[in-house]
């Protein structure tokens, strides 16, 4: 078992939290949204600039990171619900300027009154460490922190070991959703 901490990102680690925001979406989104002229590289690229940047979704501001070493290991990337469409815009502006894409009309996978955890993944060696209930946990006190009443993710119905994660630590079944082309459950934990 190797020792980890939990902290928020830092700018220099882009490159690392945007490979694992990336595992999360699934390569296969992750090309969908790159296109069919454009690379999974081409799309790490965008991916990695939006990490870096303080306006954006994927902002190191909104990620905490699990550390082993030197190493980022697993990113849980969260922000308040009530903010999506300012944050989209970045991934929206970037992804028309390098990829030719345009995402605007991309349903709503959040709204306010729910602190929405976007996207969490930990490195395939580092699985079954306690690592991701390490970092929903610091994500639901982030957001005891500043107010919110509930904590709110996606997960794929495709899914079952992350719903039942997830379930453990206390989420709930709201209503079902779609995503990136993908049958969705919406769940919320209740703070």
């Amino acid at each position: 078992m190797n020792s980890y901490i939990i902290r928020p990102a830092q700018p220099h680690e882009a490159a690392s939290v945007a490979t694992l925001i990336m595992e999360a979406m699934n390569h296969d989104c992750c090309q969908w949204f790159a296109g069919p002229h454009h690379t999974l590289s081409d799309f790490h690229q965008l991916m990695t600039e939006l990490v870096r940047r303080t306006d954006s979704q994927y902002s190191y501001l909104n990620t905490l990171v699990a550390i082993v070493g030197q190493d980022v290991v697993g990113v849980c990337v969260a922000y308040d619900g009530s903010h999506l469409h300012e944050l989209r815009q970045a991934f929206v502006d970037g992804a028309k300027r390098c990829l030719g894409m345009d995402h605007s009309a991309m349903d709503d996978e959040t709204s306010a009154g729910e602190y929405y955890l976007d996207c969490l993944c930990v490195a395939s060696p580092y699985r079954k460490q306690g690592i991701a209930t390490a970092l929903i946990e610091a994500a639901i006190e982030k957001a005891r922190t500043i107010g919110m009443p509930a904590v709110g993710l996606l997960v794929d119905k495709g899914n079952p070991k992350a719903e039942q994660l997830y379930s453990r630590i206390g989420f709930g079944y709201v209503d079902d959703n779609v995503w990136g082309g993908h049958p969705m459950k919406h769940l919320q934990f209740t703070i």
